[in-house]
Order: C-alpha cells, then sequence, then structure tokens
C-alpha cells in the first residue's frame, strides 16, 4: 500500500528551511517525503547527504520507477522533473515553461491527481512563483497545502506567491509544519472509515452541518452530491484532528468562523486557461465561426460563463472570442458581452483582478501571452481590451435569476457537484436563457441526462449541445415545473363567488373583474418609490423592463430596454417636481429582432392615496412598429404640425452643436491619448529590458544560493577532516615538519616544535632560518637533495640534550601525484649512553 506522500518545494534559501523541516519531522509517522528544489543542472547534488546528517529518516537520491516507502525522503536529481504514479517516482528531462523552470509545480500536479482529497504540499522559501499553481492543483481536489511563513524564510516570493492564490491551509514556521501535516495524516486514517460509512448509517451530523451552513451563508447544499460533502467534510475534519462529523458538527456551533471556511472548501472550483485544449480547438475552429456567420450586423453577442471560479475559463472565451471577431470582414460589427459569475464571493474578486503568476505561461501560447497580458510586478495582467469584455458577478445558479438572450452558455465540471434532482432542475433554465440558435457547453463527465428534447447534441466527446425549439422545448410550465414555488402558501387562491367573512358575493365579484381589467385591457404601468423602486407592477411590461444581468435587482433604471433608459430618467426627476404628467412620444425601444417598438410615456408623481405619497407612476402605451407607424409629421395637423417641425429643428440644432462640441473634445482626446500612448510604449519597453534583466538576475542568483549553501557545507566538511588530522597527529607523538617546494614551513606537530624552535608566526619561514637542538647542519642540504632527487633519506643524529634521534626526508605527494615539498619526521631513540 502506497504511504501517503508529502510534496515539498523550495528554491534560493531552501537549505536552511529543508534542514530546520525535516530535523522536526517526525519517524515511524508512515508518511513519505519528496523534495524539489531548484539545483544547478551542471554540478553534482549534494543536498542528500546534507539533509541526511539531521534526520533519522532515510535519505536518498530519486531514481526512474523507485518504489515509494514510508519514513524515507526522496531527493530530486539535478535537471529533471520528478512526478509520483502508481506508488512509483518517475523522471524526466527537465523542460523549461516560457523560459522557465516549474519542478514544483510538476510535482505538485502529479500529487493532486494521484491522491486528489489526501495529497499534501508545502512550499518553503525560495524565489520565483515555482508551486503556487501546484498548490492550487492539490487544494482544489481537496488535499493540504502548508506554506512556510513569509516573514520566516530567507527569500518570501514562492510561500507568497502561494498565499496570493488563496490556496493555502496552513501558514507556520519550518518547525511547526511537520506536527501540522503528522496531525492531518492521522486525522485521514481515522476518519476515513467512518466518514464513508456516514451516508448509510447516521445522517444527523451531516444535516447538523448543512443547516449551520444554511444559516451563516444562506446557501443550501443539500442538493449537492452526498460523496462530495463528505470528501470536503472529511478534509476539515482532519485539518483538526477531530474523531468523526459529530465532533465536527459541535465544532461548528462554538467556532462561526470554521463555518466560513467550510463554506470556501464546499466552493472550491477547478480552472485553468484553456483547460482541455481538445474543446477550446473544437469551439475555436467549429462552433464559433457557424454562430457568429449567421448573426446580423450590429448583433450583441451574449456568453454566460456559469461556475466561472477565479476567471481563467472566462477570460479564455474572452481571448478566443476576439480573435473570432477580428476574423470577420471589416463590413461586419459584432458586438460582445460576456457574463462570467460564481457563487465565491472570493473568487470574483480575484478575477475582477485579472492578475495570475507567471506559471500560467505553461497554459497560453506565446502569442496570445504577448497580445491580450502585460507582465506587470511579477504577474501578468489581462490586458484591458479583454477586461472590459468580461463582467464578473457572484450569483447563485439554484436562486437568483438567469443570464438571458444568451449566444453561448458554457457550464463545465460544475453539475458533477449536485445530484440528479438539481441538475435536471436546471436544464430547463438554461434552455430558457438560450436563444432559439444557442449552443451549451458542459464539462466532460456531464450530459443533459432526460432531457434529449431540450438540447440536440452536437459533439458527443467534448459535451457541446445546441438548444431545441420544439413545441416539448417550449412554454413557461416546463420552467415552472423545473422550479416550483418555494412558499406554497404565499400564492393566491382563486377567486370565489361564495361569501367569505363579512364582505358579499357581489363585491367580492367587483374587485375580482376590476383586477382582471386592470391586469388585462388597462395599458402597461409600474409604480416606484423615490429610489427608482418598483413597488408594484400593472399589466405585461415585459417589451418595455427586462430582468438585469446578475443578482436579482427591483431598481426601474436597471431593468429598462434600451432607448427608454435615458428619457425616462430625465421624466422621472422633471416629474418630481410638478404636479403635472410629463407625456413622452414617439420613444423607440430596441427589442430582439430587427424592428424597434414605438412608445408613449407618461410619468406622474403621485400625491394619493396617502400609501402611495411622493411615489410615481409610469405608464406604456404601444404606437407600433417602427416601420408600421406612419411619420408623426404627416398625422400632425396645423399647429401641432408647426410646433412639431420647430421642435424638430430646435433639436436638430442643439444636436449639432454638440456634435461639434463632442468632435473637437475627440480631437484633443485623441491628441492626449497618443501622446500618453507614445509615453507608455517607451515605459513598457523599458519595463520589459528591466524585467528581463531581473528574471536574469533572479536565475543567477538562485545558482548562487545553491552554490554557495554546497560549499559551505564542504568548508565545513573540511574543517572537521583538519581538525581529524590534527588530532590524529598531534596523538602519535611524533615530531613531523611540512615543508613545501621552497622549503617553507607549511605545518608541523606540536612535538616538533619542542625539537625545532617553532611558533604559529613561523609559518611560511624558510627552514634554514629555524634554529633546532640537532647536531644536523646538513639538515637544509639533505632536503634540497630529496626535493631534487625524489630519493628518501634517513639518518640517526644526536642531540644537543644528549638524545638521538632518527631524521627521515621523504617527498611530499599530492593526491594527483605531484611532488608539493617535504616531509620530515624526528624519532626519539633515547638518550645517549
Amino acid at each position: 500500500m502506497t504511504p501517503l506522500v508529502v510534496g515539498i518545494g523550495a528554491s534560493a534559501g531552501g537549505l536552511v528551511a529543508l534542514e530546520t523541516f525535516f530535523t522536526h519531522a517526525l519517524v515511524n509517522s508512515g508518511l513519505a517525503y519528496v523534495v524539489v528544489q531548484h539545483l544547478d543542472p551542471t554540478k553534482k547534488a549534494l543536498l542528500p547527504e546534507l539533509l541526511q546528517r539531521v534526520t533519522t529518516l532515510t535519505v536518498l537520491s530519486a531514481h526512474q520507477n523507485q518504489v515509494i516507502k514510508p519514513d524515507h525522503v526522496y531527493v530530486i536529481p539535478p535537471d529533471r522533473d520528478l512526478t509520483v504514479q502508481g506508488g512509483k517516482l518517475h523522471l524526466a528531462q527537465s523542460t523549461e515553461v516560457g523560459g522557465l523552470r516549474l519542478p514544483v509545480n510538476v510535482l505538485f500536479y502529479s500529487l493532486a491527481q494521484e491522491f486528489e482529497h489526501k495529497a499534501i504540499g508545502v512550499v518553503l522559501s525560495g524565489m520565483g512563483s515555482d508551486g503556487a499553481l501546484g498548490l492550487q492543483a492539490i487544494k482544489r481536489g481537496g488535499g493540504f497545502t502548508l506554506v512556510q511563513r513569509p516573514e520566516s524564510a530567507q527569500f518570501d516570493s514562492m510561500p507568497q506567491s502561494a498565499l496570493n492564490l488563496k490556496c493555502v491551509d496552513v501558514v507556520d514556521l519550518c518547525e511547526e509544519l511537520p506536527h501540522k501535516i503528522t496531525d492531518f495524516a492521522k486525522g485521514i486514517r481515522t476518519s476515513a472509515e467512518t466518514l464513508v460509512d456516514a451516508p448509510e448509517t447516521d445522517t444527523a451530523p451531516l444535516t447538523e452541518v448543512l443547516g449551520l451552513l444554511r444559516k451563516r451563508t444562506r446557501h443550501d447544499f443539500a442538493l449537492y452530491k452526498k460523496s462530495t460533502l463528505y470528501r470536503r467534510i472529511e478534509r476539515r475534519v482532519a485539518v483538526h484532528g477531530l474523531d468523526g462529523m459529530a465532533l465536527y458538527a459541535s465544532f461548528l456551533q462554538n467556532n462561526p468562523g470554521e463555518v466560513d471556511l467550510l463554506f470556501k472548501e464546499l466552493l472550491i472550483g477547478v480552472t485553468s486557461f484553456f483547460r482541455d485544449p481538445l474543446v477550446w480547438e473544437f469551439l475555436e475552429q467549429s462552433v464559433l465561426p457557424a454562430l457568429l456567420n449567421q448573426l446580423p450586423d450590429g448583433h450583441k453577442f451574449r456568453v454566460w460563463c456559469a461556475g466561472c471560479s477565479t476567471g481563467e475559463e472566462a477570460y479564455t472565451l474572452a481571448m478566443l472570442l476576439s480573435e473570432a471577431l477580428s476574423r470577420l470582414p471589416a463590413s461586419r460589427s459584432i458586438e460582445l458581452q460576456i457574463f462570467a459569475s460564481d457563487l465565491s464571493p472570493d473568487a470574483i474578486e480575484f478575477a475582477r483582478r485579472g492578475k495570475y503568476p507567471l506559471s500560467i505561461s505553461g497554459q497560453i501560447s506565446t502569442t496570445r501571452l504577448e497580445r491580450f497580458f502585460t507582465l506587470r510586478d511579477g504577474v501578468y495582467v489581462v490586458n484591458q481590451s479583454i477586461r472590459d469584455k468580461v463582467l464578473f458577478a457572484q450569483h447563485n445558479l439554484v436562486l437568483d435569476p438567469p443570464f438571458t438572450r444568451l449566444d453561448l452558455l458554457i457550464c463545465r465540471n460544475l453539475l458533477i457537484y449536485f445530484d440528479s434532482q438539481l441538475q435536471q432542475r436546471l436544464f430547463p433554465l438554461f434552455h430558457y436563457s438560450l436563444r432559439p440558435w444557442g449552443t451549451m457547453l458542459l464539462g466532460s463527465s456531464e450530459t443533459v441526462g432526460n432531457m434529449e428534447h431540450l438540447f440536440e447534441l452536437l459533439e458527443s466527446k467534448l459535451r457541446f449541445y445546441k438548444r431545441r425549439n420544439s413545441s416539448q422545448s417550449s412554454g413557461v410550465d416546463l420552467l415552472l415545473n423545473a422550479f416550483p414555488p418555494i412558499l406554497n402558501s404565499s400564492r393566491e387562491r382563486p377567486v370565489s363567488t361564495t361569501h367569505t367573512n363579512n364582505q358579499p358575493a357581489g363585491q367580492s365579484l367587483q374587485a375580482a373583474a376590476d383586477h382582471v381589467l386592470l391586469q388585462v385591457y388597462s395599458p402597461a404601468a409600474v409604480v416606484v418609490n423615490a429610489d427608482s423602486d418598483i413597488v408594484y407592477i400593472s399589466g405585461r411590461t415585459g417589451k418595455y423592463l427586462e430582468p438585469a444581468a446578475g443578482k436579482a435587482n427591483w431598481n426601474f433604471h436597471a431593468m429598462v430596454r434600451d432607448g427608454l433608459r435615458a428619457p425616462l430618467f430625465n421624466a422621472l426627476r422633471k416629474a418630481a417636481g410638478q404636479t403635472e404628467p410629463v407625456e413622452m412620444r414617439g420613444l423607440q425601444v430596441e427589442l430582439d429582432n430587427p424592428d424597434s417598438l414605438i412608445v408613449d410615456v407618461t410619468v406622474q408623481m403621485l400625491t394619493e392615496p396617502v400609501a402611495l405619497h411622493g411615489m410615481f407612476m409610469v405608464v406604456f402605451r404601444d404606437a407600433g412598429l417602427l416601420q408600421q407607424r406612419p411619420s408623426l409629421v404627416d398625422t400632425a395637423t396645423g399647429a401641432d404640425q408647426a410646433n412639431f417641425l420647430d421642435e424638430l429643428r430646435r433639436q436638430q440644432e442643439e444636436n449639432q452643436r454638440l456634435r461639434e462640441e463632442n468632435r473637437a473634445s475627440q480631437e484633443e482626446l485623441q491628441s492626449s491619448n497618443e501622446e500618453l500612448q507614445s509615453t507608455n510604449e517607451e515605459l513598457q519597453s523599458t519595463n520589459e529590458e528591466l524585467t528581463t534583466s531581473k528574471e536574469e538576475m533572479q536565475s543567477m542568483n538562485e545558482e548562487l544560493q545553491t552554490i554557495n549553501s554546497e560549499l559551505q557545507a564542504k568548508l565545513d566538511d573540511l574543517a572537521l577532516a583538519q581538525s581529524d588530522m590534527q588530532n590524529l597527529l598531534n596523538s602519535t607523538e611524533i615530531a613531523i615538519l611540512f615543508l613545501d617546494r621552497q622549503l617553507n614551513v607549511r605545518r608541523y606537530t606540536e612535538r616538533a616544535a619542542k625539537i625545532i624552535s617553532l611558533r604559529e608566526s613561523d609559518v611560511g619561514r624558510p627552514l634554514s632560518d629555524l634554529s633546532n637542538i640537532l647536531n644536523y647542519p646538513e639538515l637544509n642540504a639533505d632536503a634540497e637533495e630529496t626535493l631534487r632527487t625524489l630519493a628518501f633519506s634517513e639518518k640517526q643524529i644526536s642531540g644537543r640534550d644528549g638524545r638521538r634521534f632518527s631524521v627521515r626526508i621523504m617527498p611530499y605527494r599530492r593526491l594527483d601525484d605531484v611532488i608539493d615539498g617535504v616531509v620530515i619526521t624526528l624519532v626519539s631513540l633515547g638518550v645517549n649512553t
């Protein structure tokens, strides 16, 4: 059985962090560790040896098809990518993504795919953003993500990049992270069986947890798949080291902040730029050309990306559609509008910023990066030309009104988290939202089920569907049956002709008849309050009002159709200051078809009854379609026609004056814009040069940091070896003197200092300058002869203190077989007798 694997990524300054981490890593935890550090590909790595000095775990250099064992540490070799698959390690030649090596992301992606909610990723000190997207992948799969506290890291760029993506569970010191991981692993093992069996046994704890979520967040997860809910909740149970969901439910009651964290946990979305390339290729080459070619000039192409998460999919759509529109003939003009919605406010906020890490260069081509993104402050920023095409909104797919009149609807990998009942209720909603020719795209594991009468399959493998327009797939009843009223008790009862309480049947019948007359035969009208919010609707107002996109909004100005918004805004302001009604005739309303509706509108402020005091009545009257209605000048008579022509002439003169002023302003703005654009291009060029230099320096600095760490380790080993040698020489009690090729003192033992006058300051002095107690004036000459002939010299020499010595002179030979001086040993033979 494969043990739980902990992936650890580090870069510059990572050696200290890794040593601290493994110093505190527990033995016999059953965990395996895989370490990826940015290493110099041209030099041998010493990281396994360095880590082995600080831990009792077995540290090995990773090799191909190596079986992963618990309580082992596997270190990536230089110039390789390391992945985990089938319980084994796999090595591949290192690849560059956009000029950058991202081996930490490669490892984390493989862990997310291999272990899903049991994957564990750790990011330590380092420069750049490697590991951030990998942690995001682990987080989305339900795994456990940790980073070193940035202020404690020697280089905080890698931990901070992960924190910026908001995909981190634990931020702590290196010495604390191993304990957090051990607690999580223990929780995974102890809670797995109880939580897996819970759906079949006791659902009360889950019901309690969902109730707490609904009470605090006002979002109901009851129709989510139970397996998904249990897996996500299991992760939070393991993080806190609790023994089951019942204890976790109690924990939630006392910790409201944990409810917010669980809510975010349940909303994790898996997304990336151009995810599933074949889908986007088919969309670009087949679907979009077919859609755009059948649309009339001036059409507003509307797209809804439901469950957009952090915006990658919405911006992918914007890029493809921008390219598709640029390929249309110059004579054709089609406007683009993309709605992107998600339930998570954090995800929407991130998407609106449009800032993504450098690692997205592995998902987007270089051409598109240069066209649609700007490199700024170490991140890729979506250009304004693309950002303006996407409207992001927090939106509840189940409860909030849908976006309508859509040409394309994309809802990928969201329905898989809903149970079948909720899925079948959403498809009529999608059908209602699409235009007759609209196309829908689902995820690779999603289908329309038994709703084939609503959608026609375009491409089965890639899940493209086209809206059907048969009699079985239309009508309000289909939508109402899919989404029945939530509160049945609030529905109005039918009119009765019998006595109710003390009300005569005649009066009840009269009220019912008046109600029908008002609703069916009177003009369409609305009552709005002082804040322009609609408080009452009479008649059919669908031709003049439509629900605003996004969260439900009853503001009159937000709902009024194009062509009426500006005139009605002015009319309401004018009506607020007078008692007479404000009449407007001949207003044009833009409909979905090529025709325009002509409407006469009356606006009047209400003073009575008291309940309506200060409110406004807006009445709409149809005057026919634009091409069907006779000219107003032709139907007017006498003075009316003259007044109309005068007013028309005055309006034309006013329009001409405004047009000239507008043209002058545009010329000034154009001139200023050109100057600013020129300045911006210069700054952009300078910024690109600085960014290139910064990346080169950053890469060089990381390599130097790694080399410095290795050299420091070598120095430590060398100092230790030198100490060992010094102790060895002193322990032999043999007088030894080391001389270089010029017969200068290089090193000596303590015993030699008692025979030849030596002290530390004499290192580097010639042998001939030193005095000794030997009766050996030929010592210097014999040393020179040995150095010249490489022949050993051994003599017995008497000392002036009465002792005799065996003096041996031999060449000093280095490991590379080079003569680099002589060695003189002096052994005492005792006192002369």
